[in-house]
């Protein structure tokens, strides 16, 4: 399967590189689109030698790379999906390489989103709105984050899934 990952700003990034390492293994196809906010935190090299892909994080670089990844992908998935970039999607804003490469996807690809950040970001009103919004449009899957003791030291749900039950959700998503 042509799997498409995005990975947004947030600690949890460094986990998305298990998330690549899994799906070649099992035989997938990946690219990798990261946010600015995402390069902070893991390089795009990282992901170019696990997936054997270039990565595209610059929406300018190729003004149609967003397009022709877009048509690549069988499925979608955003693992760290930061709460900036799930407001972005359940919004319909498209201003950087990643989410003007999910706004492109085919009517009928479905997206995994796969959210990971701080317990009160995360129980926020308008986040669980944006989770609603998200499945109404019935295009969006969503793998709720764990429980846990998070970077900040929070204890609560926030924690990014295990990488593997995102790629078992991610093999029933098309």
């Amino acid at each position: 399967m042509k799997v498409l990952l995005g990975v947004t700003g947030g600690i949890a990034a460094y986990r998305a590189c298990e998330l690549v390492s899994l799906a070649v293994k099992s035989g997938h196809s990946v690219r990798v689109v990261m946010t600015a906010n995402a390069t902070r935190f893991v390089g795009p090299l990282s992901f170019e030698a696990m997936s054997g892909h270039p990565v595209l994080s610059d929406t300018f670089a190729d003004a149609l790379a967003h397009i022709e990844w877009a048509k690549w992908a069988e499925v979608a998935v955003v693992a760290p999906c930061s709460a900036n970039v799930l407001a972005k999607l359940a919004c319909g804003l498209a201003d950087d390489a990643l989410t003007t490469t999910l706004m492109a996807l085919p009517r009928g690809r479905r997206v995994v989103v796969a959210p990971a950040m701080n317990t009160e970001m995360w129980l926020n009103p308008v986040t669980q709105r944006n989770l609603r919004w998200l499945d109404e449009l019935g295009r969006y899957t969503i793998v709720a984050p764990t429980e846990k003791r998070l970077a900040c030291g929070d204890v609560g749900p926030g924690g990014l899934a295990e990488p593997s039950d995102i790629l078992a959700v991610v093999a029933t998503a098309t």
